[in-house]
């Protein structure tokens, strides 16, 4: 891999699909070469789609079914039908269309495609593991979000917004105390215990080393709110020290905050995600209720704070 490339990081990251994707093509017409059978890596999503088929199917169909665009579709269509592995005939229903099917010799060759699709499966598994045990559902949260989020409405609101949250780095280190402090000061009448002064100072010693993480809410450039996700257990975390600057206060940003939490406990295969607070935070008590909280009793992994009057709890799964 190109330095280039490594250095460029996200922006790369269609280039290395691409790349991949290429690669991985070849890669399959070796395997087919190999087992003496007359078939493409590239031909594979039309022509399993005709397999499926309980009847003749437009381009339009295809395309559809398997989310390919209409020339591309086509393209492969024309190579199957060089290599007279399906047959097309006029769409009585629409002169402009044809149906494709497959031909008998189409039909025929899948006896020969099925054990070398078996073979590839689990030589697939094993390099698509290598990179993350979970890549087929990395795969699928990747297209879920380019389907929900297309790319260039994200870059727009990105530059528009001036609202970021920032994750954990040594030079914010002190904001967090410098939020956090004050604000926690008042909620306890000044009276801090130990571990409230060391996680107010250190918060990548106690959130960070225990798998946790730490989070900044950045207003035009200015920190001007900070969260942290306490490991609990290994599915299991918990909201610690969510605290927004009064004066930025009604702007979004500290729900952007819990949605960073929310998204960060998923990602990390998370199935609770718990919060405890007084009730004098009924601003908070709202907040994670319009996210989906509810009120539970504290599990056993939780230690419960002395000035701790509600826990909520939200469920991940």
């Amino acid at each position: 891999m190109s330095e280039t490339i490594v250095k460029l990081r996200y922006l790369a990251g269609a280039t290395r699909f691409r790349r991949i994707s290429e690669r991985l093509y070849v890669e399959g017409d070796r395997i087919y070469k190999a087992a003496g059978i007359d078939f493409k890596a590239s031909w594979f999503s039309v022509y399993y789609v005709l397999v499926l088929a309980e009847y003749p199917l437009t381009v339009m169909q295809i395309a559809h079914q398997i989310e390919f665009s209409h020339i591309t579709v086509k393209n492969v269509l024309r190579e199957l039908d060089a290599a007279e592995l399906i047959q097309v005939i006029p769409n009585p229903a629409d002169k402009r269309s044809k149906l494709i099917s497959l031909a008998p010799k189409g039909r025929y060759l899948l006896r020969q495609l099925k054990p070398a699709w078996l073979a590839m499966a689990e030589a697939l598994k094993k390099t698509f593991d290598s990179g993350h045990p979970d890549f087929l559902n990395m795969l699928n949260r990747i297209d879920l979000e380019l389907e929900q989020h297309p790319l260039h409405e994200v870059v727009s609101a990105n530059m528009d917004d001036p609202v970021k949250i920032l994750d954990y780095k040594p030079s914010l280190k002190k904001f967090f105390y410098e939020l956090a402090g004050p604000w926690l000061v008042k909620i306890v009448n000044g009276s801090l215990q130990e571990e409230d002064l060391e996680s107010l100072y250190h918060p990548d010693e106690a959130y960070l080393k225990q798998g946790g993480f730490v989070f900044f809410a950045s207003y035009k450039d200015h920190i001007v709110g900070c969260v942290a996700l306490n490991r609990m257990s290994e599915e299991t975390f918990e909201f610690a020290k969510l605290y927004m600057n009064p004066t930025y206060r009604n702007l979004g940003i500290a729900t952007k905050m819990i949605e960073r939490c929310i998204s960060r406990s998923k990602e990390n295969h998370a199935t609770e995600l718990w919060v405890q607070f007084t009730m004098g935070m009924q601003q908070a008590h709202q907040l994670y209720s319009k996210f989906g909280f509810v009120d539970m009793e504290a599990p056993p992994q939780m230690r419960v704070l002395e000035r701790t009057e509600k826990i909520m709890y939200m469920n991940l799964q």
